[in-house]
């Protein structure tokens, strides 16, 4: 609907453009009743709408919707021509029950009705046509606002019956007012409705319309001309209607009615609302001089007692202008008269019944005279008669009186006879301690004053009734003997809370108050007239009625309760305590909380404290707060409140630690306020156990436990991290220990280190014994990642490392404790020695010299393992069998070192004879045996004096030495050398022979070569010296130490012929 609605403005944006354009067309011009229109709540309302410039023939449908002023946007459909189904739900029941419907009053037009109209109806309505047309050219919908006020128009008027005589003179008012800020005019007016034609429509009297016009109704125009007829408006709401001259056709009912007018915008006027006042029944009477008399009673047997009530009535015309006296007559006794001044002269013996107040005689009205006679008795019993005597005066100006009597009218009165029935009735018949216990005595069918009494006796029945208070005639009550101070508390309560009903209240009933009650009424009749008037009991009833006092102390139930009887570190919980049954300020209850801890809970075993409770605190019954010793969380953390009915006791605290953890019991002491305002002890209850566990919270520690390996050189620096991947809470604080393992099958991983939350270090016994102490560092290089440090590693530093971190966190009390421990992966760290790289030249090779030559033997190592490597190295030989001196010579040798023989070794710390062999040839002056080492790399040695037995197959044997870092020698590896074949040649001729044949050829080769030779072996030395230097500097260089020979050793025999041999002996490093 909302989209056509804006379908249709589109439209009508179109329809403006086409006009502007001159296109000249029929246009839908949808009209409705200009508003605002104002009605009062309840009142019918229409609203008409019309529609022209539309295709002739067709039937034009109207929807009707409406808008509310707090949601103007909102449409809010009511009803249509078109759809049966059309209206909303706040609408669809008024308009299925046709209090709400359109009525067609031509093709296109129709009338919006609305029955009774509410207030929520007020707001905007529209009526909307549908296009019948094809095209929309136009307006299809037209608004006007509808305000709903209050009705508040008031007519009023006493409903009457009058009795008038023709030509008398009637007036009647009425009331009529409003409450309204709208301006609206007021008619008043009254109407005559036939008694003998309902059916027929009203007769109009006279109105003030609301023009301030009075017009009268057809057959009064002419008495309203003549003055027999005027409304007159007394005061601001006041109206009244005067007849004159009445006439028998103005006997019927009258009534007033007035309506609200309010002016619409289009400047017609609208009745909002109407209304009538309650009618007044006008009998007339014709005029006639003659009278009736009619003696009226409501019944004729009575009781002893009761009151009899004699009305003599005065049928006549112009009673009031007239002149009456009444006489009432009892067995021809006279009783009273009362003549036109209405002053009752009494018979001689009535004048003491009417100074007690027994007796009235009086004129009620013109017309009506009355004769009561109060407390009948027995004698009163006959026939009563009233006589009514009219004085006429005369044209001549005489009396003459008229009398007339009436029927006897015969009274019984019947002796007292008591009929009068008890019922006992309570609020409940089971009542709890401290309540009130009432009970109300009905008594029935009394003719006489009554006194009531009360009284209590136990169900069994085996002691004597006792009185609990009474009631006299008079109304005055009387405690009885043992209930007077009880009833000066005022917890003893009788009343006369009627003509009929007694009651008795017993407040703050205790269970001495169980038993039966016994209310016993009895009826008086009064005897004689005062003074000596005396009283006679006539009737007497009782009923009794049990009474149960449940005492609290049968229904007192304590309970404890909780929801969350687990809960975490940091948390909350709340500890109910329910106390039963209702809270009863005379029977109030006072509550404490008390709490035995954990720790103490334990502690009962032998040589312990007995666990017990303490007392937290105390709702006293007086409702105050009362704290025990026993405080939880430094008092801080705890609350305490209950119930607006004190029947719930909650303990609540906040933020739980391990000293909330425990034992929680409440308890609760019933006592009962007695009437003097004492207190007494009723019954004392404990609730149940309620255990509390304040636990650590769920541990989300996760150490990252990723396994790898790790292989480290000695000597240098191994770094283990361990990650925190995942921690409890931003405020965990962790304690790191680092443990190693040797070996898989070692009994227990040792401690190497331990980094407290604080930061502070502990070296475990392993870090000792491995003197790590010094080598070893922890670091935490972020708060979730730690990194442990090695550094110089050993090969004895090799094994499985691992750490277990201890997550750490406060309790709400401020201490530490530890929530969970976590091991990371395992770090396998093997630290190595240096990878063997050492090689050998193993190239082999042959030498042949000749007896007594020079045998050199290298031993070159192309590659070591370490630039700091050392060397320890050996010569061997084996020997050969190729020559018989050989032979002799290896028999006379010791065969212990079998097939190889030592020749010659240095140790890696440049020692000689320090290798891994001894030498055969001890060195010293004498030796055969000259080493070298030219190079860092390259060594050699020389054997000289070549001997048959020399010859052999000879191999170095290499021994590399490191120095690990607790600067310790170890061997990394060991090689050996390619074989060199030794060969020797024995001499058969030889230059010494010669040369010593020759004497000039001896002292030529001899003595003349020696200044040369010194001069040579000046140069050599100087050379020598030069290269030791050279040689220092660069064995210095590479960490080794230098061999070098101490000094030249000249070897010379003079008696030999042999040239001198010049050999370098092994010496000792410098």
């Amino acid at each position: 609907m909302w989209g056509e609605r804006r379908k249709t403005m589109g439209i009508r944006t179109l329809l403006v453009a086409c006009v502007l354009l001159g296109v000249s067309a029929a246009q839908r011009v949808v009209t409705v009743q200009s508003g605002p229109l104002v009605r009062t709540e309840g009142s019918h309302v229409t609203i008409w709408c019309n529609v022209t410039g539309y295709k002739e023939g067709v039937e034009q449908d109207f929807e009707w919707s409406m808008y509310l002023s707090s949601a103007p946007d909102r449409e809010i459909r009511i009803v249509s021509t078109a759809q049966s189904n059309y209206a909303y739900a706040v609408y669809a029941q008024r308009v299925n029950s046709k209090e709400i419907w359109v009525e067609r009053l031509s093709r296109d037009s129709a009338m919006l009705h609305i029955a009774k109209v509410q207030a929520r109806d007020q707001g905007l309505f529209e009526c909307y046509t549908p296009n019948t047309d094809g095209q929309y050219l136009g307006s299809y919908s037209a608004r006007t606002n509808l305000t709903v006020i209050p009705d508040s128009l008031a007519v009023t008027a006493p409903a009457q019956t009058l009795a008038q005589v023709e030509g008398d003179t009637l007036q009647l008012n009425c009331e009529v007012s409003r409450e309204t800020e709208q301006h609206t005019h007021l008619s008043v007016g009254w109407y005559m409705r036939s008694p003998e034609d309902a059916a027929a429509p009203p007769q109009e009297i006279l109105t003030l319309s609301r023009d301030f016009v009075l017009r009268a109704g057809g057959p009064y125009k002419q008495r309203m001309g003549a003055g027999d007829l005027r409304l007159d408006k007394t005061s601001a709401t006041s109206y009244r209607l005067t007849i004159h001259r009445l006439q028998p056709v103005d006997q019927g009912l009258l009534y007033c009615q007035a309506a609200e007018w309010i002016q619409d915008t289009d400047g017609s006027w609208f009745a909002m609302t109407r209304k009538q006042a309650n009618k007044t029944q006008l009998r007339i009477q014709p005029t006639d001089r003659d009278f009736s008399i009619q003696v009226s009673t409501e019944r004729r047997s009575f009781t002893a007692g009761e009151p009899l009530e004699l009305r003599c009535t005065i049928d006549a015309q112009s009673v009031p202008e007239r002149f009456f006296s009444v006489s009432w007559v009892f067995s021809s006794s006279p009783v009273a008269v009362i003549g036109p001044s209405a002053v009752p002269v009494l018979g001689p013996d009535y004048v003491a019944r009417e100074a007690a107040g027994h007796m009235t005689v009086r004129k009620e009205s013109p017309a009506v005279h009355l004769l009561k006679l109060q407390h009948l008795r027995p004698e009163d019993s006959g026939k009563y008669i009233c006589r009514v005597t009219e004085r006429e005066k005369t044209p001549t100006g005489d009396f003459i009186d008229r009398s007339k009597r009436s029927r006897n009218v015969q009274i019984t009165v019947q002796p007292v006879k008591s009929n009068i029935t008890v019922s006992l009735s309570s609020n409940s018949s089971e009542v709890q301690e401290g309540d009130i216990v009432q009970l109300a005595c009905s008594v029935r069918s009394t003719t006489g004053p009554l006194s009531v009494a009360w009284q209590w006796s136990e169900k069994q029945g085996s002691a004597p009734p006792q009185e609990l208070a009474s009631v006299g005639r008079d109304g005055t009550v009387r405690p009885g003997p043992g209930y007077r101070e009880r009833s000066s508390y005022g917890e003893i309560r009788v009343e006369r809370v009627r003509e009929d009903t007694y009651t008795l209240s017993v407040y703050n009933a205790v269970p001495g108050d169980e038993g039966m009650y016994r209310c016993t009424a009895t009826e008086w009749l009064a005897v004689g007239a005062e003074p000596e008037q005396t009283w006679e009991k006539i009737g007497e009833k009782s009923a009794t009625k049990a009474i149960t006092v449940k005492t609290v102390e049968s229904s007192f139930v304590v309970s404890a309760s909780s929801r969350t009887p687990s809960v975490t570190y940091g948390d909350s919980f709340d500890l109910q305590c329910l106390v039963k049954p209702r809270h009863n300020p005379r029977v109030p209850a006072s509550v404490t909380w008390r709490f035995m801890p954990t720790s103490s809970a334990g502690d009962s075993g032998e040589g312990g404290t007995p666990a017990e409770f303490r007392d937290l605190v105390t709702f006293t019954r007086e409702g105050t707060l009362q704290w025990g010793e026993q405080l939880l969380g430094l008092g801080t953390r705890t609350t305490v409140d209950r119930s607006h009915a004190n029947t719930n006791f909650r303990l609540s605290v906040t933020r739980a630690g391990r000293r909330e953890a425990g034992t929680y019991q409440c308890t609760a002491l019933l006592w009962r306020r007695n009437y003097d305002n004492t207190w007494s002890r009723v019954a004392n209850r404990t609730s149940n156990l309620l255990g509390i566990s304040v636990l650590q919270p769920v541990s989300k520690l996760r150490v990252q436990k990723t396994n790898q390996s790790l292989v480290h050189l000695e000597d240098s620096r191994v770094r283990i991290n361990c990650s925190v991947a995942s921690q409890t809470s931003q405020d965990s604080q962790h304690a790191v220990l680092w443990y190693v393992r040797r070996a898989a099958g070692a009994e227990a991983d040792e401690l190497l280190l331990r980094i407290e939350r604080s930061g502070a270090f502990e070296y475990g016994a392993y870090a000792d014994e491995e003197r790590l102490r010094r080598r070893v560092q922890a670091e935490r290089l972020s708060p979730r990642l730690y990194a442990l440090t090695l550094n110089r590693a050993e090969s004895s530093d090799s094994g499985t490392y691992y750490c277990l971190v201890e997550e750490w966190l406060t309790d709400p009390d401020g201490a530490w404790y530890r929530l969970a421990r976590d091991s990371s992966g395992f770090t396998q760290v093997l630290v190595r020695q240096p990878a063997v790289r050492l090689q050998v030249e193993e190239s082999d090779s042959n030498i042949t010299v000749s007896q007594s030559g020079s045998i050199r033997l290298g031993c070159s190592i192309p590659s070591q393992s370490s630039r700091d490597s050392r060397f320890s190295v050996s010569w061997y030989v084996e020997r050969s069998s190729a020559h018989p001196e050989v032979e002799e010579e290896e028999e006379q040798r010791d065969g212990e070192e079998g097939d190889r023989e030592c020749v010659f070794s240095i140790g890696h710390d440049a020692v000689f004879g320090n290798g891994n062999c001894s030498p055969t040839e001890e060195a010293g002056p004498n030796s055969r045996l000259q080493f070298e080492r030219t190079t860092s790399d390259l060594y050699s040695l020389t054997i000289q004096g070549a001997r048959l037995s020399d010859a052999g197959r000879y191999y170095c044997h290499v021994e590399e030495w490191l120095l690990n870092p607790r600067n310790a020698w170890y061997r990394l590896a060991t090689n050996n050398s390619g074989v060199t074949i030794v060969n020797v040649i024995q001499q058969v001729s030889t230059l010494q022979s010669v040369v010593c044949s020759n004497d000039s050829l001896f002292y030529f080769v001899f003595f003349y070569p020696f200044p040369v030779f010194g001069i040579l072996l000046i140069a050599v030395l100087l050379v020598r010296y030069k290269t030791r230097s050279h040689s220092k500097s660069q064995e210095g260089k590479n960490g080794a130490p230098l061999l070098w020979i101490k000094e030249p050793h000249l070897s010379y025999s003079p008696t030999c012929l042999d040239p001198p041999i010049l050999s370098l002996h092994p010496g000792s490093v410098e």
